[in-house]
C-alpha cells in the first residue's frame, strides 16, 4: 500500500499552479486596474472640490467665486499654496468652511500633498472659462485618460 505522494506528482501540481497564476494576472492586469481606481479617486476628489466651489459661489451675492486669493484665474492654474505665477491658493477659501477638512491632492503625483491650508499641493489645475463655467483638471491622470470636469 502507498502513501503520500511521489515527487513527480508533487512538480506536475506546482508547475499547474504556476501556470494557473500567470494566467491570471495576464487576464486581470493588476497594474491596469490599480491605475483606473486611481483615476476613480481623482475623479471623485474633483467632484468634491467642483462641489465646495459651487457652494462658495451660491453663499455669494454677486454669485462670484469669493477667495482671499483672489477670482479663479483664467489661465489654466495648478491650486497649490506656493506663491508665484502659475499658482492659486484656493484651500483657505473652501476649507474647513464647505464641509471638507483637507485639501484633496492626486493619489499619485510625488509632488502632491496636503499639510495644512497654508502647506499643500493638490496636483489639480482649475481655470474659469471664457463662458464662466469652471473646470478642474487631473493633468497626471493615468492610462492617457482625461480626468476633470467642468461646470
Amino acid at each position: 500500500m502507498r502513501h503520500g505522494l511521489t515527487l513527480i506528482e508533487i512538480l506536475v501540481c506546482v508547475a499547474l499552479m504556476v501556470i494557473l497564476t500567470g494566467i491570471y494576472i495576464i487576464v486581470a492586469n493588476p497594474g491596469q486596474q490599480l491605475a483606473l481606481s486611481r483615476n476613480g479617486e481623482r475623479q471623485l476628489q474633483l467632484q468634491t472640490l467642483m462641489n465646495t466651489i459651487r457652494q462658495n459661489i451660491a453663499d455669494q451675492t454677486n454669485e462670484q467665486f469669493s477667495c482671499a486669493a483672489g477670482s479663479i484665474p483664467t489661465t489654466t492654474v495648478l491650486m497649490t499654496s506656493k506663491p508665484g505665477a502659475g499658482n492659486y491658493n484656493i484651500a483657505p477659501c473652501i476649507i474647513p468652511t464647505y464641509g471638507i477638512f483637507t485639501m484633496p491632492f492626486d493619489p499619485s503625483a510625488s509632488s502632491s500633498y496636503f499639510n495644512s491650508v497654508s502647506d499643500y499641493n493638490s496636483g489639480y489645475t482649475i481655470i474659469m472659462n471664457a463662458s464662466g463655467s469652471i473646470t478642474l483638471s487631473a493633468p497626471n491622470a493615468e492610462l492617457n485618460q482625461k480626468v476633470s470636469i467642468t461646470r
